[in-house]
């Protein structure tokens, strides 16, 4: 989607702190982090949010855990980290894009709001 600050990271029309980058998933640092470690991932595919996901996109959604699983043995975060996707914008999704807020390097609150 040409209007997705998201897709432009995804192709490097916007450059960013790359993680991983294979042919169906970028992963990222975050600009304003909101833990020590704080990076996002994301399908290179548009999906806009959760609600859109389908039978036909999902597998892109499992490659997206696959990655966060790889990228939080390589970040080291033995003790735990936490995945977070906002769905709309009640739910404070800023970026029409799917992605996973990976966060962790400080003990989390059990209660979220």
């Amino acid at each position: 989607m040409s209007d997705c600050i998201f897709c432009k990271i995804a192709t490097g029309e916007i450059p960013s702190a790359c993680l991983w980058n294979d042919e169906r998933v970028f992963a990222f640092r975050d600009i304003n982090p909101q833990a020590p470690v704080h990076f996002l991932v994301i399908p290179k595919a548009h999906i806009p949010g959760v609600s859109e996901i389908t039978p036909e996109n999902s597998e892109v959604v499992a490659k997206c855990f696959e990655v966060i699983a790889k990228l939080a043995e390589r970040e080291g975060l033995r003790g735990g980290y936490r995945v977070i996707s906002n769905c709309g914008p009640d739910a404070g999704q800023t970026v029409n894009h799917l992605h996973f807020h990976v966060l962790a390097g400080t003990k989390m609150a059990e209660k979220m709001v």
